[in-house]
């Protein structure tokens, strides 16, 4: 078999890569830039899940390479008007540039992956058994043809393998605008703030968030049609003595004085423009040509986290491809809807926020002119709001939360009603019960078959099912007794038998689960379906559920589409 081709070598790229590894599936990652990761202003808040899925690939510093806030806080003007405790709901900030670091760390010691810097994309065309992809080298004008089984393209918002495929990328260019700025600075508060219409003069809204090292990311939402603010900005400077960059200068002296009561001694060390756009691509599959990451959606407004969501993209594509790739040569093939899932379930959820973005933003953006004057004088009207600003910048709720992908016959994700809570709307996963199919498993302490105890979330992608036997009163019998009892030996059974590789798990208690529950559980965490006891005929109906339906025998269908050559001079 041919290898899987990753176009791309952020973190989406990396981590699919590193993902389809853990499966045993060969990747060749390409990359038209040289692989450096230059220290930025650019982050991620991960959630359980995804901090999890960078923990199994690979990268378990993603925790420690990151900052624990303890709260989240909303200021209007001189007045707190939210605090959020995040004790118990732990919340890591990690550099963006620390994550990239980190996975391509992981990916040297794979010999599985292969990272070919420096080659640029400029043709594809793919047919019933393969994609053929032509690169130019951007130092030496080589010319390469590469051969894999299937190709997906990571390669940014301007991705060159969604213009070669021809697929649309609507939506709205510029919804919100920031300056961003990463300080070295010892500010007067612990956690993450949000300020709103600040006491100080020139800026709407101002945020601070806490970085490793004492480092903090400031962002300020710009005025549209304004010039870039950090254009002239040197970001080797410390203060005092800086000079350039006088527009941002003002805006980080102002805030942080009107933060600390006077002018703190502060060192910056990076500062960028950024434009948060709302697109989805038409499709995210092509025949056998996907797209993930920014190559397939970009949303940024109201703090939302789109690289998350990339990282969720390749987590729940690696396990279809790789299930595809192992049934490939000759054996059953996975039913004909498995890699189409991919399309179905994240571009639902994708769209899913975008919506959630349009339907919020004329509750929390300001109006103009005497509205605005009117509605500043409506605090309580901001206090009802404010929870929604948490969302996107906590990454909970529909801005950010965990997504459940529950799907009508049509495949289509279903849509549920809107709920708004203390800490803004609620996400679908946080909405159905933990037994419902297609929500995200909470992370309980699992015993293996072999009586090794450990978390249900690190088993994640050892194998392509998980099968959970709810068993109260396991944990205190030794594993010799409780392996050749009850329903462990019909259950191991008929995990064998069947048409994917499957694990047996043993957990004391499952919410919403009673005793001699099993669940089936994909790679990506998201549950398949339950059943009472271990029933052969349901537990493989659920396996196939999970592969797309029965299998089917003979070569691999004809891609959907079969996009001609074309060549292009620019990702642009």
């Amino acid at each position: 078999m041919d290898p899987v081709i990753v176009v791309g070598a952020g973190p989406v790229g990396l981590a699919l890569a590193l993902a389809l590894a853990r499966h045993e599936v060969p990747t060749i990652v390409l990359d038209e830039g040289s692989g450096l990761c230059p220290e930025g202003p650019r982050s991620l808040v991960l959630g359980a899940d995804t901090a999890a899925f960078l923990t199994r690939i690979g990268y378990p510093r993603a925790v420690s390479d990151s900052a624990l806030w303890d709260s989240f806080a909303v200021w209007r003007r001189r007045q707190e008007v939210l605090r959020i405790d995040l004790t118990d709901s732990p919340t890591y900030h990690l550099p963006q540039h620390r994550l990239q670091r980190g996975l391509r760390d992981a990916l040297t010691g794979t010999p599985l992956i292969r990272l070919v810097p420096l080659n640029r994309v400029v043709e594809l065309e793919q047919d019933r058994d393969g994609v053929s992809l032509r690169t130019t080298g951007t130092q030496d004008g080589s010319t390469t043809w590469w051969r894999g089984s299937h190709l997906v393209g990571c390669d940014g918002a301007r991705s060159t393998v969604r213009k070669l495929l021809k697929i649309r990328f609507p939506g709205r260019p510029a919804v919100d605008r920031n300056a961003i700025a990463t300080v070295r600075v010892d500010l007067p508060f612990d956690g993450a703030r949000l300020h709103r219409e600040p006491p100080w003069r020139g800026d709407r809204e101002a945020s601070a968030r806490p970085l490793p090292d004492g480092v903090w990311r400031l962002d300020w939402r710009l005025p549209p049609g304004r010039p870039a603010a950090t254009e002239t900005v040197d970001p080797h400077a410390t203060w005092p003595g800086i000079v350039t960059g006088d527009t941002l200068l003002t805006r980080v002296t102002s805030t942080l004085t009107g933060w600390c009561g006077e002018l703190p001694r502060f060192e910056l060390l990076a500062a960028a423009d950024h434009t948060a756009q709302q697109r989805l691509a038409a499709r995210f599959r092509s025949g056998r040509c996907f797209l993930a990451g920014d190559a397939a959606h970009l949303h940024g407004a109201l703090g939302m986290q789109n690289l998350a969501d990339g990282l969720r993209d390749a987590d729940n594509l690696a396990w279809r491809l790789a299930l595809a790739w192992h049934l490939h040569s000759g054996g059953p093939q996975p039913g004909g809807s498995l890699l189409d899932g991919y399309e179905a379930e994240r571009r639902g959820a994708v769209g899913a926020r975008l919506r959630a973005v349009d339907q919020s933003m004329p509750l929390l953006r300001p109006l103009r002119g005497w509205q605005q004057t009117r509605r500043s004088l409506l605090v309580g009207g901001f206090r009802k709001h404010a929870p929604l600003l948490a969302d996107g910048q906590l990454g909970t709720g529909r801005f950010g939360g965990a997504p459940a992908y529950p799907a009508a016959p049509s495949g289509v994700p279903a849509r549920v009603p809107v709920q708004r809570g203390a800490r803004g709307t609620t996400s679908l996963s946080e909405l159905l019960p933990a037994t419902a199919p297609g929500v995200l498993v909470p992370d309980l302490p699992v015993l293996a078959d072999d009586g090794t105890p450990d978390h249900l979330h690190a088993r994640l992608g050892t194998t392509f099912l998980l099968l959970l036997l709810v068993a109260p009163g396991t944990a205190v019998w030794s594993s010799e007794h409780w392996l050749g009892a009850g329903l462990m030996p019909r259950l191991a059974e008929v995990a064998a038998a069947l048409p994917v590789p499957a694990e047996v798990l043993v957990t004391e208690d499952y919410p919403g689960a009673g005793p001699h529950t099993v669940l089936l559980i994909r790679p990506d965490g998201h549950l398949v379906g339950t059943t009472q006891g271990a029933v052969a005929e349901d537990l493989l109906a659920l396996a196939d559920r999970a592969r797309g339906g029965p299998a089917t025998l003979g070569p691999a269908p004809d891609p959907a589409e079969q996009p001609s050559p074309q060549q292009v001079d620019s990702p642009s």
